[in-house]
């Protein structure tokens, strides 16, 4: 796996440091680092860096059933592993409880808010998950990024893990799941470096341990979000919905594969 332009190519997700990225440069091997938060990422990778990252991004001022448009797109293609695709509820449910909270009660108290702020802006009404919630800051993040930096869509696109194993496995959704009860899954994580590996991975360098402040999951994940990012740069990714809708700030709103 490396940079297939003269450019620097990033996939990136959430872990619980800030953010993971599996980053290739020009004829180079991939590498791999985490960063505290999104903007120092950027900041550190070269300008025209093509980015893709596990993270909703474009936000609707009102959800119908199933959240945005590209969660009720992809959920169909991915079978048992649907339920990895988040319902991600309105911006103002999203920016309602940025916290931080003082204590686990505060956090779930402003859970209960948000997803109260989320059925008012819904229809069918609907709250939000918990899950969902956990990672609302990491999309205030890039939110704020793209809305201040407009410049910044045009290099940073949305994907997801699963349906990114979905489509480099010939559009089979991926067999065995990552976790089972909050544990990784050997078996799972083994099926997906597999993969990885058909489409160009050394072997050894998934083996890896991953970064301290990231998960052997979250590396994986980024490994997998770079693959997109370089089909993205070849031109042959495709957005689901295809053409990608735009929230209220013109920020596009799509799952890349």
């Amino acid at each position: 796996m490396s940079a297939t332009r003269a450019a620097t190519l990033a996939g990136v997700d959430g872990c619980k440091a800030g953010w993971i990225a599996v980053c290739a440069q020009p004829g180079q091997a991939p590498s791999v680092c985490v960063m505290p938060s999104f903007a120092a990422l950027l900041q550190s990778l070269p300008e025209d860096t093509t980015v893709a990252v596990d993270m909703p991004i474009g936000l609707p001022d009102f959800t119908a059933k199933g959240g945005r448009g590209p969660e009720t797109l992809v959920r169909p293609l991915l079978g048992e592993r649907q339920s990895s695709v988040f319902s991600i509820p309105s911006r103002a449910a999203v920016y309602a409880e940025p916290g931080p909270f003082a204590d686990v009660e505060a956090w779930y108290a402003a859970h209960r808010r948000a997803s109260a702020v989320a059925i008012a802006t819904s229809d069918p009404p609907r709250g939000v998950s918990i899950q969902a919630f956990g990672i609302f800051a990491r999309i205030r993040e890039i939110d704020a990024l793209l809305v201040a930096q407009p410049h910044l869509r045009e290099r940073v696109f949305e994907s997801h893990p699963e349906v990114a194993f979905w489509r480099l496995n010939d559009g089979r959704a991926m067999r065995l799941p990552k976790k089972v009860r909050g544990a990784v899954n050997p078996a799972g994580m083994e099926e997906r470096k597999t993969l990885l590996a058909r489409h160009g991975y050394d072997r050894a360098f998934l083996d890896q341990v991953p970064p301290r402040g990231a998960a052997a999951d979250d590396f994986l994940d980024a490994a997998a979000m770079l693959v997109i990012a370089v089909r993205i740069a070849r031109g042959e990714a495709r957005p689901f919905p295809e053409p990608p809708g735009t929230d209220r700030f013109g920020i596009p709103v799509a799952v890349w594969t």
